[in-house]
């Protein structure tokens, strides 16, 4: 067995609505509704969401609203992320800081979505 990719990861919210908007309108991804269930797309990879723990079996042994830490690579530079990001008044936790991903160097921004989850930005240009 060999893994390729990342298909898809769940978020448990404590706020189905302020969470929609924060990824739908911060970070740009799309909604989608499909029986009843949300997730939210960027490319083709998928982030179902879940609005109590255990909302679909089998999950989690102890899903937590804010307890994840996630990178996301953007296109384009990091400059105009940020100041995007400053005109839609997200919650920054830091500015423009320099780390290592899984393709070396980058540049990245962090900020929180509403139920307190780390949301790391990051541009290898």
């Amino acid at each position: 067995m060999q893994i390729t990719t990342l298909d898809h990861f769940v978020i448990t919210t404590k706020n189905l609505e302020e969470c929609l908007q924060f990824y739908t309108d911060t970070l740009g991804m799309e909604k989608r509704i499909s029986n009843g269930r949300y997730s939210l797309w960027f490319g083709s990879q998928r982030i179902n969401i879940h609005t109590r723990p255990a909302e679909f079996l089998p999950a989690a042994a102890q899903p937590t609203p804010g307890s994840l830490d996630l990178c996301f690579e953007i296109e384009g530079d990091i400059e105009t992320a940020l100041a995007e990001l400053k005109k839609k008044n997200a919650p920054l936790v830091t500015g423009i800081v320099e780390r290592n991903g899984a393709k070396g160097k980058m540049r990245s921004i962090y900020l929180r979505d509403p139920d307190g989850n780390l949301i790391e930005l990051a541009s290898y240009r």
